[in-house]
Formats: C-alpha cells, sequence, structure tokens
C-alpha cells in the first residue's frame, strides 16, 4: 500500500495532465459538430479495418478445415470416378461393336478376356464365355481399337482364340480406300506389330495409311481395323511389298472383346465349299 501512495504521489502530476487530456477532448468533441464528424468517420474506419484484420484471419484460421473438407470431397468423387469407369468398361464389353455397314447381318457377344499370352511363338487368348453364349468356333474377334484373333475352340463356358500374335494365323487386309490387299502374318518378335505379304509392286500408299479387313473371309467384314504401315520394305523375291503393320490392339492390355459372326456365313461356306468339291471331281 504505501508502494502505491509512493506511486502515485511520484507521478502525481502525469495522472493529472492525463486528466485534463481527456476532460479537453470530450468537451471539445462534445461541444463541436466538426470534431465530432472527424471523430465518427476516423472511428469507423478504425473499426472497419479491424473487422477487416478480424475477418481475414478467421478465414486463415479456417483453411485447415476447409482443406480437409476439400480432400474428402476429391476422394469421394475419385471413388465415384473409379465406380463409374469399371460400370462402363463392363457395359462396353456386353454392347454391340461398331460394325461397318454392309449386305451382311452380324451377331454379336461381349465377353472378357482371361487369360492372354503375348511372347510365345502361337499365342492364344482365353475368353469367360462360350457355347452357352453363343460363341462357335471360327467367329472373328475384336476389341475397341482393332482386331484381336479368330475363335479356335469352345467349350460350354470357355472360348480359346488364335490371337493375331501367332503364327499360325493369316489375315486378309487391304490398305484403306483401295482394292489392294495381302496377307497379314505375325513374325513371332514384337507383340505390336505384323507384316502385310504380297501387296503388289504397282500397289500405291504410304507411311502411316490405315491396314483394314479385306473382307475376303467369312469370318471378319470389310473395313475393321487392323493397324497401320509403320514400315515399307520389298519381299524376299522382290516381286511384292512387305509393310511392317503397327497393330491397332494393345495386345498387352486386352480385357473386354467382342465376339462377332456373319448369320449369312453357313451358307456362304456350304456354296463355296461344293464349288471346291466339284473342282476335284
Amino acid at each position: 500500500m504505501r508502494r502505491l501512495l509512493a506511486f502515485l504521489i511520484r507521478y502525481h502530476y502525469w495522472f493529472f495532465f492525463i486528466i485534463l487530456e481527456v476532460a479537453s477532448l470530450l468537451l471539445l468533441f462534445r461541444y463541436n459538430r466538426y470534431q465530432q464528424s472527424v471523430l465518427l468517420t476516423s472511428a469507423n474506419g478504425v473499426v472497419g479495418t479491424v473487422y477487416q484484420v478480424q475477418r481475414i484471419t478467421s478465414e486463415y484460421l479456417g483453411l485447415k478445415q476447409i482443406n480437409e473438407e476439400l480432400l474428402q470431397r476429391n476422394m469421394e468423387l475419385e471413388r465415384r470416378a473409379v465406380y463409374a469407369e469399371s460400370k462402363y468398361k463392363d457395359l462396353i464389353a456386353d454392347s454391340l461393336y461398331h460394325i461397318p455397314s454392309n449386305d451382311e447381318i452380324f451377331t454379336t457377344i461381349g465377353a472378357r478376356v482371361i487369360n492372354n499370352t503375348l511372347h510365345k511363338l502361337d499365342n492364344f487368348i482365353t475368353l469367360n464365355r462360350g457355347r452357352s453364349s453363343g460363341i462357335k468356333e471360327d467367329m472373328g474377334v475384336l476389341d475397341a481399337q482393332g482386331v484381336v484373333g479368330i475363335v479356335y475352340k469352345v467349350s460350354d463356358h470357355y472360348s480359346l482364340v488364335i490371337s493375331l500374335l501367332n503364327s499360325q494365323m493369316n489375315l486378309s487386309c487391304k490398305i484403306k480406300g483401295t482394292d489392294y490387299f495381302g496377307y497379314l502374318h505375325w513374325e513371332g518378335d514384337d507383340p505390336q506389330a505384323a507384316y502385310l505379304k504380297d501387296l503388289p509392286r504397282h500397289a500405291e500408299f504410304t507411311l502411316g495409311d490405315t491396314i483394314i479387313t479385306s473382307g475376303y473371309s467369312t469370318v471378319f467384314p470389310e473395313g475393321l481395323m487392323v493397324g497401320t504401315v509403320d514400315d515399307i520394305t520389298d519381299s524376299n523375291d522382290g516381286l511384292s511389298f512387305l509393310l511392317k503393320v503397327k497393330l491397332a490392339s494393345n495386345f498387352g492390355a486386352l480385357r473386354n472383346v467382342t465376339v462377332i459372326a456373319a448369320s449369312e456365313k453357313e451358307e456362304r461356306n456350304n456354296l463355296e465349299n461344293n464349288t471346291e468339291d466339284r473342282k476335284e471331281q
């Protein structure tokens, strides 16, 4: 208590000065309109600045919560996107593959690849559907990019497909926009490339031209995508061109495919076989 009294006595001039200053300011702003307006304007500015600082501070402190909410939303959207993509691929597997329009009517059956080889001399693909789904031998197999192979054997619930990556496979193909055709054959090395043989010397084409099915067989209709011209050389005998074809289908990532068959295939095969039998007789 003595220290407090000593402190007040020692600095009583300063306290008296502050009291007089406050009293004078009160009298000044109370009885003078101009000073009142200045005070109010300044006070509003200070209050506005304080509120703005408070708002910025609150927003900054709330960023952590906002970021956490955004992270949760992003994770939910990503989960939905993965689910939608999976459903879309399943629908593609069961949907109709786009078949070029011609006079033949093709039936289509969706299937999924459950086994696939790439680096053997004779590669095969196993599908999860078979005879019970309507699949038969010698039906064509496609994916969303192009030709994949031909059905070789069928059981009730599975199918074995001869891949384009098979040394026993010869596919009749031609250059899109022309009638020049040859036979596509895999040499057993690159799983993304095969060779188009027996293309006549007078054929006209360039690198990057599209290779499609010729339609000369009963397996595939004309116009299905096979690949693009990647390199041009001469055949061993020099009588024809040998084209390296970059295959359209990615055989290392096959999943959903479509099996196709022409409804008039058997009638055509019977007619052609009868003609060959008569020639032999």
